[in-house]
């Protein structure tokens, strides 16, 4: 009997495999109507049809010859048919699905065909038992070798992923800059995930109008795209560009609903905001639409398009890109608050600079400041340029420790301070130590959780008069002298850094002092004063960068450059082209008071040399031109010397300064300063120093080691 069922199942075969691609199209029909989701992917079902035909010739093959179906290899076509399902995210459920529908139909179609060919009922029960085996093994057998292949496939898929995940997070979010994170998105999602990727950011949110409400039709800048063509032919928005959506598509809901949606399109009829305007169909079959938000804030719009590739997106696709663009849009936002952090606090620290030195005649002074290129952000770094009475000026550079906008203002705030302590012609060491006792009220004030405040400062007064330079510094780089050359030695300029300066402790510390050392500059001297950016180097250390810094110094004193041209070229000299630090270099030439234009004379403590001092005055003034502010002078030259005798300390001296101004001088040994006060109808005295400042436009006192000077200014006519 086996061997009669074994012929009656071969001729079966034979007369069957004529017509094995009909009964293909038969049960592909069936399936249709059962599984309808396999008819989604067109590109599959094309294939199924060819892999089934292959399977019913397969199964023919194993009936006609008696062959073990144990044995059967599946075809080719269903596991490249397996992969494709894996590639293209089909459920390995539906896959199994289709064998066990063609398994019932196709033993369906064989067990008519046998009751036709045999009316043997004892024949056609065996020879159906016999299918019924032979079929289970098959598909048995079949399932287990497409399943492994839809697994590797899967497996590899599932790694291509993972391996596009890490390259999203090694790759995105490099920088701090705001477009660079964008392409970081487009050239990360072009490199074997998509055939186009577009990042499209709301003008809102680049230019941070998160106070304003949102505009009926946002717009957007067009900030990357990446394509696997050259040139983005196939982006309708070129890079830089403002566009709007239409209210009514795509990507205006992704924008209103923030939920990522995935699109499959027909490419000839691919909506207008995803085909360049008149050019041909690239052939865009699938988008995934995904919105950039970021801690509540929408930034944005993130496109994923497929045309070149020819498998669409999928669910999984879709979770994987919105696990990117999640990513990105966290990194984005960083950016983009770091911009304006950064932006804002340039902003305030430029506008608390002066903007340029102001113009006196002590010094030729020459300043810079520039920021760090780092992601650190903006410092606290500041100079200022502050004339004093009696024709001096004050060179300050300072460094506040810190970063941002806390660190500009305090800048500001110390700046401030120092002006108005320089104001009261404190000396330098003097003046430090107020400045280290504001310190410690903002930290008290402020009681930072971050860490205290400190600052380092340095400050310089600078007598053209008698050519001094007067120094403290408060935890701060010395500065570096150029001396300019002898007429002995033409080419012999010197610099050197004052590294003999006592240097006292930062700002902030409080309770140690500060020391003023003095040095006589020659006339044409080029004084540095700077930051520690200047001189910090990943490529040098300190000493060799103090070196280049005197180096270059010297060389350009011995030119004719300008303060200005001389900042320039120590920044040239010595700084990469992105600092990593901020940079504060203020440079000065010094310049000499004629010594025709300074008349000095000692006085008695007598109130008889009161008229003495006055002819003094208007001899002077008489010499230099100035017979009309004799008058005026003599009056304050009364006032200020006969204070000096009556309330003062002997020695007594008069000095007369023509420089900018016409200055009057008193210094007597007493430190005690006098007060201006209204004086009442029937006082004898309390009118002096009223008198004083009517008459001068400006007037101070300022105390030394060894007493006090009262002086006067005048406007010259």
């Amino acid at each position: 009997m086996e061997q009669e069922v074994s012929a009656f199942l071969s001729r079966l075969a034979r007369e069957l495999r004529p017509r094995s691609d009909q009964w293909a199209g038969l049960l592909m029909e069936r399936m249709h109507g059962e599984l309808p989701e396999l008819w989604q992917h067109e590109d599959l079902a094309l294939r199924a049809m060819s892999e089934t035909a292959d399977h019913i010739s397969a199964f023919l093959d194993s009936l006609e010859h008696g062959s073990d179906a144990a044995d059967a290899q599946a075809p080719p076509t269903a596991l490249e048919l397996a992969r494709a399902f894996a590639d293209d995210g089909v459920p390995l459920s539906t896959l199994l699905r289709t064998y066990r529908l063609a398994h019932v139909d196709l033993f369906q179609l064989l067990q008519q065909e046998v009751t036709r060919l045999t009316d043997d009922q004892r024949l056609t029960q065996a020879a159906t038992l016999r299918l019924i085996e032979t079929g289970f093994t098959y598909v048995d057998h079949n399932s287990e070798q497409v399943v492994a292949a839809y697994q590797d496939a899967r497996d590899r898929r599932v790694q291509r992923r993972l391996v596009i995940t890490n390259e999203a997070s090694r790759r995105i979010g490099t920088t701090l800059d705001t477009t660079r994170t964008a392409e970081e998105l487009a050239e990360v999602g072009a490199d074997g995930f998509a055939d186009l990727v577009t990042v499209d950011l709301l003008e809102s949110a680049l230019h941070d109008d998160e106070g304003h409400p949102p505009a009926e039709e946002p717009v957007l800048r067009r900030v990357a795209q990446r394509s696997v063509l050259d040139g983005c032919p196939d982006s309708p928005v070129a890079t830089g560009r403002r566009h709007v959506y239409a209210p009514e598509s795509a990507p205006t809901e992704v924008l209103a609903t923030g939920r990522p949606l995935l699109l499959r399109v027909a490419a000839s009829d691919a909506p207008p905001w995803l085909t360049p305007p008149g050019q041909a169909r690239f052939g865009f079959h699938s988008v995934l639409l995904l919105p950039l938000h970021a801690r509540g804030t929408a930034l944005g719009l993130a496109q994923f398009v497929r045309h070149r590739t020819p498998t669409p997106f999928d669910d999984d696709d879709l979770v994987l890109a919105r696990e990117i663009a999640a990513r990105a849009a966290v990194y984005i936002d960083n950016a983009r608050r770091y911009t304006h952090e950064r932006t804002t606090a340039l902003t305030l620290q430029r506008s608390l600079l002066p903007r340029r030195p102001v113009e006196q005649s002590a010094v030729e002074a020459g300043a810079r400041y520039l920021p760090s290129g780092s992601r650190a952000g903006v410092g606290g770094d500041w100079y200022d340029v502050i004339p004093l009475s009696g024709g001096r000026v004050a060179l300050v550079v300072g460094d506040v420790v810190g970063r941002g906008l806390h660190a500009a203002a305090t800048m500001g705030r110390l700046r401030t301070a120092v002006r108005a302590f320089a104001d009261i012609d404190l000396m330098p060491d003097e003046l430090l130590t107020h400045l280290d006792d504001v310190v410690i009220r903002l930290q008290r004030e402020e009681a930072r959780e971050d860490g205290e405040i400190s600052a380092t400062c340095l400050y310089a007064v600078y007598d053209p008069a008698t050519r001094l330079c007067s120094l403290a510094s408060a935890g701060h780089v010395p500065p570096t002298v150029a001396f300019p050359a002898t007429d002995a030695a033409p080419t012999a300029a010197k610099a050197a850094t004052l590294t003999a300066l006592q240097m006292g402790p930062p700002l902030g510390l409080g309770g140690l002092p500060f020391e003023t050392a003095q040095w006589e500059l020659p006339e044409g001297s080029l004084i540095a004063l700077y930051t520690d950016g200047l001189i910090q180097s990943r490529t040098r250390d300190v000493d060799a960068s103090l070196a280049l810094l005197s180096d270059t110094l010297g060389e350009a004193s011995k030119s004719s450059q300008s303060p200005e041209q001389v900042c320039e070229r120590l920044l040239s000299a010595l700084l990469p082209e992105r600092p990593a630090d901020d940079v504060a270099l203020l440079v000065a030439r010094t310049a000499a008071l004629d010594p025709g234009h300074v008349a000095t004379i000692g006085l008695p403590s007598d109130p008889a040399a009161v008229s003495g001092a006055r002819r003094f005055a208007a001899d002077t003034l008489g010499a230099w031109g100035l017979d009309e502010l004799s008058f005026t002078t003599e009056l304050i030259v009364s006032e200020l010397v006969t204070n000096a005798i009556r309330y003062g300390q002997p020695p007594v001296h008069l000095r007369l300064v023509l420089d900018s101004a016409l200055t009057c001088e008193v210094f007597d040994a007493n430190s005690t300063a006098p007060h201006m006060r209204r004086a009442r109808t029937f006082d004898e005295g309390g009118r002096g120093l009223l008198l004083v400042a009517q008459l001068a436009e400006r007037w101070g006192t300022r105390h030394g080691r060894e007493g006090k000077t009262i002086w006067a200014e005048q406007a010259l006519p």
